[in-house]
Protein backbone atom coordinates (compact mmCIF):
# COMPACT_ATOMS: atom_id res chain seq x y z
CA UNK A 1 0.00 0.00 0.00
CA UNK A 2 1.58 3.31 -0.74
CA UNK A 3 0.35 6.34 1.11
CA UNK A 4 2.87 9.27 0.11
CA UNK A 5 4.44 9.63 -3.22
CA UNK A 6 8.05 8.97 -1.34
CA UNK A 7 6.77 5.46 -0.56
CA UNK A 8 6.21 4.77 -4.45
CA UNK A 9 9.41 6.40 -4.55
CA UNK A 10 11.53 4.42 -2.53
CA UNK A 11 9.47 1.02 -3.41
CA UNK A 12 10.21 1.65 -7.53
CA UNK A 13 13.94 2.46 -6.38
CA UNK A 14 14.52 -0.47 -4.59
CA UNK A 15 12.88 -2.85 -7.14
CA UNK A 16 15.38 -1.47 -9.49
CA UNK A 17 18.33 -1.63 -7.24
CA UNK A 18 17.13 -5.32 -6.57
CA UNK A 19 16.54 -6.46 -9.93
CA UNK A 20 19.86 -7.11 -11.35
CA UNK A 21 19.50 -10.14 -8.56
CA UNK A 22 16.54 -11.71 -9.83
CA UNK A 23 13.06 -11.10 -10.35
CA UNK A 24 11.80 -8.87 -7.72
CA UNK A 25 7.95 -8.88 -6.63
CA UNK A 26 6.72 -6.06 -5.12
CA UNK A 27 3.45 -6.55 -2.65
CA UNK A 28 0.78 -4.17 -1.21
CA UNK A 29 1.10 -6.36 1.74
CA UNK A 30 2.59 -5.50 4.83
CA UNK A 31 3.09 -7.17 8.16
CA UNK A 32 0.07 -7.45 10.90
CA UNK A 33 2.07 -5.03 13.01
CA UNK A 34 2.23 -2.09 10.73
CA UNK A 35 -0.66 -2.76 9.48
CA UNK A 36 -3.00 -2.44 13.09
CA UNK A 37 -2.33 1.49 13.01
CA UNK A 38 -4.14 2.10 9.85
CA UNK A 39 -6.75 1.33 11.45
CA UNK A 40 -6.69 4.39 13.18
CA UNK A 41 -5.96 5.92 9.71
CA UNK A 42 -8.71 7.77 7.75
CA UNK A 43 -10.55 7.09 4.62
CA UNK A 44 -8.88 4.19 1.70
CA UNK A 45 -6.17 3.59 4.27
CA UNK A 46 -8.78 2.46 7.28
CA UNK A 47 -10.62 0.75 4.90
CA UNK A 48 -7.86 -1.21 3.14
CA UNK A 49 -6.82 -1.62 7.25
CA UNK A 50 -10.05 -3.03 8.08
CA UNK A 51 -10.24 -5.33 5.31
CA UNK A 52 -6.78 -6.68 5.53
CA UNK A 53 -7.11 -7.40 9.17
CA UNK A 54 -10.72 -9.22 8.74
CA UNK A 55 -8.42 -11.37 6.44
CA UNK A 56 -6.11 -13.19 9.40
CA UNK A 57 -6.71 -16.44 9.13
CA UNK A 58 -8.70 -17.95 11.97
CA UNK A 59 -6.07 -20.13 13.69
CA UNK A 60 -3.41 -16.69 13.84
CA UNK A 61 -2.85 -15.42 17.59
CA UNK A 62 -2.63 -12.20 16.07
CA UNK A 63 -6.13 -12.41 15.09
CA UNK A 64 -7.71 -12.51 18.50
CA UNK A 65 -5.90 -9.87 19.89
CA UNK A 66 -6.77 -7.77 16.79
CA UNK A 67 -10.38 -8.28 17.02
CA UNK A 68 -10.34 -7.46 20.54
CA UNK A 69 -8.53 -4.37 20.16
CA UNK A 70 -10.79 -3.39 16.99
CA UNK A 71 -14.26 -4.42 19.15
CA UNK A 72 -13.15 -2.25 22.07
CA UNK A 73 -12.14 0.40 19.59
CA UNK A 74 -15.82 0.36 18.41
CA UNK A 75 -17.29 0.43 21.78
CA UNK A 76 -15.29 3.65 22.70
CA UNK A 77 -16.57 4.84 19.60
CA UNK A 78 -20.28 4.02 20.09
CA UNK A 79 -20.16 5.71 23.78
CA UNK A 80 -19.00 8.81 22.53
CA UNK A 81 -21.32 11.31 22.05
CA UNK A 82 -20.21 13.84 19.10
CA UNK A 83 -19.33 11.47 16.04
CA UNK A 84 -18.44 12.78 12.63
CA UNK A 85 -19.82 11.01 9.60
CA UNK A 86 -15.99 8.86 9.26
CA UNK A 87 -16.37 7.99 12.61
CA UNK A 88 -19.93 6.74 11.94
CA UNK A 89 -18.73 4.79 9.24
CA UNK A 90 -16.24 3.23 10.64
CA UNK A 91 -18.47 2.13 13.56
CA UNK A 92 -20.53 0.10 10.63
CA UNK A 93 -17.39 -1.25 9.16
CA UNK A 94 -16.11 -2.75 12.24
CA UNK A 95 -19.69 -4.12 13.72
CA UNK A 96 -19.23 -7.17 11.48
CA UNK A 97 -15.82 -7.90 12.85
CA UNK A 98 -17.09 -7.46 16.20
CA UNK A 99 -20.00 -9.94 15.49
CA UNK A 100 -17.79 -12.23 13.99
CA UNK A 101 -15.09 -12.03 17.05
CA UNK A 102 -18.51 -12.32 19.23
CA UNK A 103 -19.40 -15.08 17.55
CA UNK A 104 -16.32 -17.06 17.75
CA UNK A 105 -16.00 -16.43 21.57
CA UNK A 106 -19.16 -18.03 22.13
CA UNK A 107 -18.41 -21.25 19.80
CA UNK A 108 -14.93 -21.57 21.87
CA UNK A 109 -17.19 -21.02 25.40
CA UNK A 110 -19.59 -23.71 23.75
CA UNK A 111 -16.38 -26.24 23.14
CA UNK A 112 -14.66 -25.51 26.47
CA UNK A 113 -18.60 -26.19 28.07
CA UNK A 114 -18.93 -29.49 26.32
CA UNK A 115 -15.52 -30.97 27.07
CA UNK A 116 -15.62 -29.76 30.98
CA UNK A 117 -18.89 -31.38 30.64
CA UNK A 118 -17.34 -34.79 29.51
CA UNK A 119 -14.60 -34.67 32.25
CA UNK A 120 -16.89 -34.52 34.85
CA UNK A 121 -19.08 -37.36 33.63
CA UNK A 122 -16.24 -39.55 32.83
CA UNK A 123 -14.72 -38.28 36.65
CA UNK A 124 -18.13 -38.84 38.45
CA UNK A 125 -18.63 -42.43 36.52
CA UNK A 126 -15.52 -43.08 37.66
CA UNK A 127 -15.96 -42.30 40.99
CA UNK A 128 -19.46 -44.21 41.26
CA UNK A 129 -17.84 -47.57 39.85
CA UNK A 130 -14.62 -47.80 41.81
CA UNK A 131 -14.52 -45.30 44.90
CA UNK A 132 -11.98 -42.44 45.09
CA UNK A 133 -9.99 -41.72 41.90
CA UNK A 134 -6.36 -42.22 42.49
CA UNK A 135 -3.21 -41.20 40.17
CA UNK A 136 -3.93 -44.79 38.14
CA UNK A 137 -7.93 -43.88 37.18
CA UNK A 138 -6.54 -40.27 36.52
CA UNK A 139 -4.07 -41.20 34.27
CA UNK A 140 -6.81 -43.19 31.67
CA UNK A 141 -9.36 -39.78 32.09
CA UNK A 142 -7.69 -38.33 28.91
CA UNK A 143 -7.47 -41.08 26.91
CA UNK A 144 -11.19 -41.68 27.43
CA UNK A 145 -12.06 -38.15 26.70
CA UNK A 146 -10.32 -38.76 23.34
CA UNK A 147 -13.05 -41.42 22.09
CA UNK A 148 -16.69 -40.53 20.76
CA UNK A 149 -18.41 -40.45 24.07
CA UNK A 150 -20.65 -43.24 23.16
CA UNK A 151 -17.40 -45.27 23.23
CA UNK A 152 -16.37 -43.99 26.34
CA UNK A 153 -19.30 -44.62 28.30
CA UNK A 154 -19.57 -48.22 26.77
CA UNK A 155 -15.97 -49.09 28.40
CA UNK A 156 -16.80 -47.54 31.26
CA UNK A 157 -19.79 -49.34 32.13
CA UNK A 158 -18.62 -53.23 30.76
CA UNK A 159 -14.84 -53.21 31.68
CA UNK A 160 -13.42 -53.52 35.30
CA UNK A 161 -10.61 -51.29 37.12
CA UNK A 162 -7.92 -54.08 35.99
CA UNK A 163 -9.34 -53.92 31.98
CA UNK A 164 -9.57 -49.85 31.91
CA UNK A 165 -6.01 -49.67 33.43
CA UNK A 166 -4.09 -52.18 30.90
CA UNK A 167 -6.55 -51.07 27.48
CA UNK A 168 -5.37 -47.71 28.23
CA UNK A 169 -2.10 -47.34 30.28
Amino acid sequence: MTVFPYDQFAKDYLKELLSPLGEVETSRNIAGEVREIDVLGKGRVQQEAIEDLAKIPENDPLRVVVLELLSNLKTILEVSQNLEPEEQDLIMRLSPLYEQRLAEATQQGIEQGIEQGQRIFVENLLRAKFGELDDELRGIIEPLLALPPADSTALLLQLSREELLSRFN
